[in-house]
């Protein structure tokens, strides 16, 4: 698994029962053929997501309760009963969770722990706005955001930067620019969590079937995190045939 190419969808509050499972009857035949590929889906529908994906396919969450054990916490969702719906993974510090929401370090730590202790596979969200690029702050920001993985002691470390700039916009990165902040992601975890994690650092942000082969082509990208293409099975499926071709070339 930390060997391979990661394509993950984000359905984001997007789904119906119907729809959902004709996505994925066009999704499953792709997914297992060399690229770990999952779809994080609104928690109503993860137990049926999850029941048709089998082991072919990662059904995951959008986002987890900072809570760990049962209790009056109207609303929210335990990593535990992610894991008993069926969840292999959760993405944790999307950028609309830090922008709605007002999550910040102290509760992405609480999300990352629990989310671990259920056996779940968090992956952590950062990215900078255009403001904070613009002005040289985007390392900086990123930093910052990665600082939550201070001696992680867990088997690896999943990471997908999505320049907040980038999503849902139809504008993407440079590849010079995705290059230079992946490096430098990789180079921070290793600081933070000893040079002998497992890493994979996926690239978010308009990633699409034109252009996921130029940006799953650059070697310090493990993957893609992909917002509205993969809410159709054909884009989707074509951004995972690039990450194999990808690894393949790589390899």
């Amino acid at each position: 698994m930390w060997s391979q190419k990661w394509v993950l969808g984000n359905w984001k509050m997007n789904g119906r029962t119907a729809r959902n499972q004709d996505l994925l009857e066009g999704i499953l035949p792709q997914a297992a053929c060399g690229v770990q590929v999952g779809v994080a889906v609104p928690a109503v529908y993860l137990a049926a997501v999850a029941a048709t994906a089998g082991q072919a396919l990662w059904a995951g969450a959008q986002d987890v309760s900072r809570f760990e054990a049962d209790g009056a916490f109207t609303g929210e969702t335990s990593a535990a009963m992610l894991a008993d719906a069926g969840a292999r993974f959760v993405l944790v510090g999307h950028s609309e969770r830090r922008q709605y929401f007002g999550e910040d370090n102290t509760v992405l730590a609480e999300k990352l722990h629990h989310s671990l202790a259920a056996g779940l596979v968090p992956v952590l969200c950062v990215g900078e706005t255009l403001a904070e690029r613009d002005v040289g702050e985007a390392e900086a920001v990123v930093a910052r955001q990665l600082a939550v993985l201070k001696d992680w002691r867990a088997e690896g470390v999943a990471v997908a930067y999505e320049p907040v700039w980038a999503i849902g916009t139809g504008r993407v990165a440079e590849a010079a620019q995705i290059a230079a902040m992946h490096a430098f992601i990789y180079r921070q975890i290793l600081s933070l969590c000893g040079e002998g994690a497992k890493i994979r650092v996926l690239y978010g942000g308009s990633v699409n079937a034109a252009n996921a082969a130029d940006i799953l082509a650059i070697p310090q990208v493990d993957g893609a995190l992909v917002g509205g293409a993969s809410l159709q099975a054909e884009p989707f499926t074509a951004i995972i045939q690039a990450a194999r071709t990808a690894a393949g070339a790589l390899s």
